[in-house]
């Protein structure tokens, strides 16, 4: 059974974001991508465009933050997934988490992203703990 279009947009991108390929990334991205980061630490906020997200994406790295779906949902213009976070840095403050993206996918590119964490409070101290107010 073949897959809706948007899912394989989507395995595409979590593909490219686990092996760091930021240009298969940038290719998956609507230019005008916005991106939504809920809570109160200090990668939280809307990113706006390409560069914004990429920038993002570093901050996600230097934390050791990664990701895997576990369920995904689909329509001609969302795909909603259900994945699960963890950081591996060194000692003992790491994030281990779940969260729902909601993804907007307009003409093969992804133009919105909303996150809803497990639980925000766990998320606002993990990246302040990391990077600080």
């Amino acid at each position: 059974m073949a897959n809706h279009p948007n899912l394989d947009l989507i395995h595409t991108f979590f593909q490219a974001y686990a092996t760091n390929d930021q240009p298969a990334i940038e290719q998956i991205l609507s230019p005008a991508i916005r991106w939504h980061i809920p809570g109160n630490h200090p990668l939280s906020g809307v990113k706006n465009g390409i560069a914004e997200v990429m920038a993002y994406f570093s901050q996600l790295s230097k934390a050791a933050f990664q990701a895997s779906p576990i369920v995904m949902g689909v329509n001609d213009h969302f795909v909603i997934d259900c994945h699960q976070n963890w950081s591996s840095l060194e000692g003992d403050h790491n994030l281990n988490s779940m969260s729902c993206l909601l993804w907007k996918i307009d003409e093969g590119k992804i133009v919105d992203v909303y996150n809803f964490p497990e639980d925000q409070h766990k998320v606002d101290a993990f990246f302040q703990a990391v990077y600080g107010d």
